[in-house]
């Protein structure tokens, strides 16, 4: 493969001229310019992006750290952003970290080494204590690039966000079942060391109290946001034989783990037990499932991630921006008996 180095050695010029040429930048004569521009042609050489970024100082290459790759929210939040950054004749960095925070740590060094223009962060946790948020904080100065959390806000955040009405999803979608007429209510809550799961559980709790209803500890859950967890609570909570009628669930993969022991059950939504999802669920589609839920346009929230990042690049003086996006309740049956 040639290099630069080939080429000044061809064009009888040091290397930081042929860097001139390839960047546009500095003073070469018009004479050593073609020279250098025609032996370029001819070997059809292609300047990798990385060494144009190092000798530019910066690159057209935004980084994207998500936690579940395999998760389909994510997976749309993706192309949203990659929209984006398509229009603006941009690349993208994604890196999955799989909710382990050493490997968060790993992928925003490389990250700075790759020196990104600009970041698009879902943390994998809050970073609730001193030590963690001090850690965060150093990390994401060293890169020395605008910064927008996504989806997952993290306390006292001083980055650009965008987050969901997280408590309202959760408040709504309990609402919907009192609504409905049940009195036994019960949850899958998420993850509760995270904000988002947090602050869902605490929206299904003010819906209750709002309705003067009583909060029965026996159908709280604890759940971590995996398919998983759900499903081997939810075969316990069947086989204990003693289940709330109806049941708020806290995530897309929630749902899913609920809605497979309820099936394997042989048990039915709307007739055996009564349900309202957070996130809409494909595969229920496909399976012909009338299935409640919270729902989430991550498409564009993944566009409108990008489109702040851009405009704190071109921006940076902006005050920090925070954007809470509404819940938005979709009921098609699950939530009601039949």
């Amino acid at each position: 493969m040639l290099t630069i180095k080939d080429i000044a050695q061809r064009a009888g010029v040091a290397k930081s001229t042929v860097s001139r040429v390839l960047n546009n930048s500095g003073y070469v004569g018009e004479e050593t310019r073609k020279k250098v521009e025609k032996i370029i042609a001819e070997s059809n050489y292609l300047p990798s992006a990385t060494a144009r970024s190092l000798s530019k100082q910066e690159s057209n290459t935004i980084g994207v750290v998500i936690p579940e790759a395999d998760n389909t929210f994510f997976g749309e939040a993706l192309r949203g952003i990659s929209e984006i950054v398509d229009k603006n004749d941009l690349t993208m960095i994604f890196c999955n970290t799989e909710n382990n925070q050493h490997k968060e740590q790993k992928a925003l060094h490389m990250l700075e080494e790759q020196r990104v223009r600009g970041l698009i962060l879902t943390p994998t946790a809050d970073y609730s204590s001193p030590t963690e948020a001090k850690q965060l904080k150093r990390v994401l100065d060293n890169l020395k690039v605008p910064v927008v959390l996504m989806d997952r806000r993290v306390e006292n955040p001083q980055w650009d966000g965008i987050y969901y009405d997280n408590f309202n999803g959760g408040y709504k979608a309990t609402e919907a079942l009192i609504q409905a007429g049940h009195k036994r209510i019960g949850t899958i809550t998420g993850d509760l060391r995270q904000i988002h799961g947090r602050e869902r559980f605490n929206g299904f709790k003010q819906a209750i109290f709002d309705n003067d209803f009583s909060l029965n500890p026996r159908y709280v859950y604890k759940g971590d946001f995996t398919t998983q967890t759900a499903y081997e609570i939810t075969k316990k909570m069947i086989a204990s034989g003693e289940m709330p009628e109806a049941i708020f669930l806290s995530n897309n993969l929630t749902s899913i783990g609920f809605v497979k022991a309820i099936f394997e059950a042989r048990m039915e939504l709307g007739r055996d037990i009564c349900c309202v999802g957070f996130d809409h669920v494909d595969t229920l589609d496909i399976l012909n499932v009338d299935f409640s839920y919270v729902e989430r346009d991550t498409i564009n929230m993944g566009r409108m991630a990008m489109q702040m990042l851009l405009d704190r690049i071109e921006q940076p003086m902006l005050p920090r921006r925070e954007h809470i996006i509404p819940a938005h309740l979709v009921l098609k049956g699950s939530e009601k008996k039949k």
